[in-house]
């Protein structure tokens, strides 16, 4: 018999980022009775479907509509993250859980660290992964990050170091499923303004964020801004770890990077100082430097030796969609930065790259695109997609007299206004500061047309 033997289960959302579908799957082989439900179409979720049908269980499909029943009738609601909580099919279940809730619930004795934040969340999670990795430590990576942690669960051990990457929704459902995570070390990346179509305010938006930490106590540590601007510090009981804009004064604990570009930590007042990261490094910009400095403090506190630590974030090779450098034709440099899905993060790349030639634009989510009008005035040059983004940023650049080409509907004709314009080196960067809807189908499937489109145009030679 297992666990959810004879359950009846409706999976709301199976997607294409595999949580739907672990969810099924783990769920399925658990015994429960399940249901998947979608809006969208067997043809695009085909993926997720074969995905399923390897599993060799029984699985009920219901797609491109809900049907109430599914829900009223169902034990178990199976919530993807995207879906608002004002859903009245959710309103109809008696019992919701996500991947995450129900992989906290079977995970056992394991290290759990845990990271979320607007931009920096995905390559400090996944440069934390790849230290411990260093070190020799059994470790997994999942969460937002598209990797449900069902796809290892049950190749979990006792000791096992764990890092999630956790978006606020994803945060935000483990309160409505009445779970609780009590991450060993918590880290706090950028905040900005975010996902402002879906909460009311910046306060309700981090409120999610503050999640992370809320069940930590003192044996636990939290890494965050230190200037405490959203309250992470002040709101938690765990350890404070500060990451510091510039060199603090006396020997309080905390990371930095000194003028050199090193990280250095203190994880305790009065410690020693500790070298964590090497001045140079792979990935581009002080803003993913301050990302790998968390990862490398997280893994300091975890009890990794700063030499191996120092050795891994050297190597650290960055991660796909996160400023990836994929190809170099005649001088010129080609980056694939889709997860840039924020002003204030395209306006990062922008400066962290040398004479770049900035595609941007897409879908608003009523956000503010001023950071993003004054970073293009440092572009070489900039072409925009279409969409709701790009029509509340063209007034801006006009304004203040900044060119640009398109906006254009077609990714292809983006990527040939990219190539007229670049120049020996230049750097060419997709690099969208808005969401993927409407063109692309997310923002993972906008960064690698982009990569096939400009290789295509290359000629397809490196």
């Amino acid at each position: 018999m297992g666990k959810y033997s004879g359950l009846k289960v409706t999976v709301m959302g199976l997607g294409l980022h595999s949580g739907g579908l672990e969810s099924a799957r783990y769920l399925a082989l658990g015994g429960a009775d399940v249901t998947v439900t979608d809006l969208q179409d067997e043809k695009t979720l085909a993926p997720s479907i074969a995905g399923l049908e390897e599993s060799g269980k029984r699985i009920r499909y219901v797609l491109g509509r809900h049907e109430m029943e599914d829900f009223s009738r169902a034990d178990m609601v199976v919530k993807n993250p995207g879906v608002k909580i004002d859903s009245p099919y959710l309103a109809a279940a008696k019992r919701i859980e996500t991947d995450i809730s129900l992989f906290l619930a079977g995970a056992g004795a394991i290290r759990l660290s845990a990271v979320t934040g607007s931009k920096g969340k995905s390559s400090t999670a996944s440069a934390l992964q790849w230290i411990l990795e260093a070190a020799g430590r059994p470790s997994f990576l999942g969460g937002n990050i598209t990797v449900s942690p069902l796809s290892f669960l049950n190749r979990l051990e006792p000791g096992c170091d764990v890092a999630l990457e956790l978006s606020s929704w994803q945060l935000g459902d483990l309160a409505l499923c009445g779970a609780a995570i009590k991450p060993r070390v918590a880290v706090v990346t950028a905040i900005l303004p975010d996902h402002l179509d879906r909460y009311e305010s910046m306060e309700a938006y981090v409120a999610d964020k503050r999640l992370i930490c809320r069940h930590q106590d003192r044996s636990d540590a939290l890494i965050s801004a230190a200037d405490d601007r959203w309250g992470f510090f002040s709101q938690s009981a765990a350890r404070p770890l500060p990451c510091f804009a510039a060199p603090p004064e006396g020997s309080a604990a905390g990371g930095w990077l000194d003028e050199n570009g090193r990280g250095l930590v203190r994880l305790r007042d009065g410690d020693e100082v500790l070298e964590l990261l090497p001045p140079r490094t792979k990935s581009p910009g002080r803003h993913q430097k301050q990302n790998l400095l968390a990862a490398a403090m997280a893994a300091c506190e975890l009890g990794v030796a700063p030499a191996v630590i120092r050795g891994a974030l050297g190597n650290f090779p960055g991660i796909e969609h996160r400023l990836e450098w994929f190809y170099e034709k005649d001088g010129v440099t080609f980056y694939n930065d889709s997860a840039a899905t924020i002003p204030e993060a395209a306006a990062a790349a922008i400066g962290a790259l040398p004479a770049p030639v900035a595609v941007c634009g897409g879908t608003d989510k009523n956000l503010d695109f001023r950071p993003l009008a004054e970073a293009a005035k440092k572009a070489a040059a900039l072409i925009l997609l279409e969409g709701t983004g790009s029509d509340k940023l063209i007034p801006l650049l006009r304004a203040d007299g900044v060119p640009f080409r398109g906006p254009y509907g077609d990714l292809e004709r983006a990527v040939e206004a990219a190539f007229q314009a670049a120049k020996p080196g230049n750097s060419v960067v997709l690099s969208p500061g808005c969401a993927s809807f409407g063109m692309f189908l997310n923002e993972f499937d906008r960064g690698r047309r982009w990569k096939a489109a400009v290789l295509k145009a290359a000629g397809g030679g490196s």
